[in-house]
């Protein structure tokens, strides 16, 4: 029997929103984290030092390259070289412009994706405390 035909049975309208949103986290823990998100199969970020403190990694993002869907722990971010990139979250798409040597924190992003729609090549350098 499916679960569409049990909740008829037992006549609950809320289980299917129960297990579709017990299954939300599930689908976010899918995701790859920033150093396993590619662009087309390739790797665009490289880990420049880890240990059980500390992850440290560089993304390059020539223009046209972009970031697949992936979720951020808690990080901080530095732009070795600025660009604009197009993000989407779940929020919407915006571009943004980041000048070289700008830099950021965020406590974590449960998802994002993104592409260079500049003309110059993007780079961060981002530190995730572990």
């Amino acid at each position: 029997m499916c679960l569409l035909d049990l909740c008829a049975v037992k006549k609950v309208r809320w289980l299917p929103l129960m297990c579709l949103a017990a299954a939300m986290p599930a689908l976010a823990e899918e995701l790859p984290d920033p150093v396993s998100a590619g662009w087309h199969g390739r790797s665009v970020c490289e880990v420049l030092q880890e240990d059980s403190k500390i992850r440290i990694f560089r993304c390059v993002f020539p223009p046209g390259v972009g970031h697949e869907r992936h979720f951020h722990p808690r990080h901080f971010g530095y732009a070795l070289s600025g660009g604009t990139m197009r993000i989407t979250n779940d929020v919407g798409t915006r571009e943004v412009t980041l000048n070289t040597g700008s830099y950021f924190f965020s406590e974590g992003i449960d998802w994002h994706e993104g592409l260079n729609v500049g003309d110059t090549v993007v780079s961060y350098l981002m530190i995730e405390p572990k």
